[in-house]
């Protein structure tokens, strides 16, 4: 299996099912018809060729990946296989706090279908947290993570660490404080434990910071002994200038290897869309240029390190 603490990765990211479904399109306590499903996917094919456009303006083909969900982006997963781009899939159920499978135990047929460059998940996981929904969880990645080792297939884990009530309630309600002073203590805990349960991931897609000291210490902690995982930054819907920061910090740690970038990317020009101020190619222009602007300055400050 290739190593990837020695590549770099720069990701658009749009497998976003629940909150695509009702933030975007307002769909709330049902499931979407399949006229907006075919919508959906519609808008997810826009961000695919944002990407591609992307790709044509300068963005190294070989550093760009995009990740993307099987529900409303099958299509896009069979061209990204077909042209050789790296893509990765998610695997987990969307939209809920417990990680679980989409497919139950038929995942690996899914993996095969597709043959994705990397399976991802995302998993919300606080070590003060509930302790039987931790065990649970990882009792779940524990069989994910040893099938895609028996099939040398990367393992792209995002790591969520939503603050317990407890731990905002003694920073005054004030999540700011909690991203600063206490997330990534709780992220260096959560990615042990995770390791400890035998979960292997080979890049750990993960909330930025604002110390360099602290991206140091995540790295650190996960390539401890001797393990060689990665790790790239995620924007988690920030402010373009907020993911600005995150990625200014990463760019100059060794062993944050790039970006798993979405909403900050691709929301604004597809909302736009969607209210009719803007038509399709300038909504693709615009995803790809947010893209662009992202993946250059990555670039610049790898480069300036």
């Amino acid at each position: 299996m290739s190593d990837w603490t020695q590549r770099e990765l720069l990701i658009l990211a749009f497998d976003h099912r629940a909150s695509f479904i009702e933030k975007m399109f307002g769909i709330k306590g049902r499931q979407p018809t399949e006229g907006e499903r075919k919508q959906i996917s519609e808008f997810k094919k826009m961000i695919f060729e944002g990407f591609k456009t992307a790709l044509k303006k300068g963005v190294p083909r070989e550093l760009a990946g995009l990740l993307v969900d099987e529900e409303f982006g099958a299509e896009i997963l069979k061209e990204a296989r077909r042209k050789g781009f790296t893509f990765a899939m998610p695997m987990e159920k969307s939209g809920q706090d417990e990680f679980d499978f989409e497919y139950g135990k038929k995942y690996p047929v899914h993996i095969e279908e597709f043959d994705p460059t990397l399976v991802k998940v995302l998993v919300r996981y606080n070590p003060e947290g509930d302790i039987m929904m931790n065990k649970r969880q990882l009792t779940r990645l524990k069989s994910l993570s040893d099938h895609l080792q028996s099939i040398r297939k990367p393992f792209l884990f995002e790591l969520l660490v939503p603050a317990t009530k407890e731990q905002l309630s003694k920073l005054g309600e004030v999540k700011e404080a909690y991203d600063r002073e206490l997330r990534p203590k709780l992220m260096v805990e959560a990615i042990k434990q995770i390791q400890d349960a035998g979960v292997e991931p080979t890049i750990w897609k993960l909330e930025g910071v604002e110390k360099a000291t602290d991206a140091k210490d995540v790295v650190r902690t996960a390539q401890r002994d001797g393990r060689k995982a990665a790790v790239i930054t995620l924007g988690r819907g920030e402010s373009k200038e907020k993911v600005q920061e995150w990625l200014r910090i990463g760019a100059r740690i060794h062993g944050i290897i790039g970006f798993a970038v979405g909403r900050t990317i691709f929301w604004e020009p597809l909302a736009e869309y969607k209210a009719g101020r803007i038509n399709k190619l300038a909504t693709i222009e615009g995803i790809a240029q947010n893209y662009t602007e992202f993946a250059k300055l990555w670039m610049s400050e790898r480069k300036s390190d």
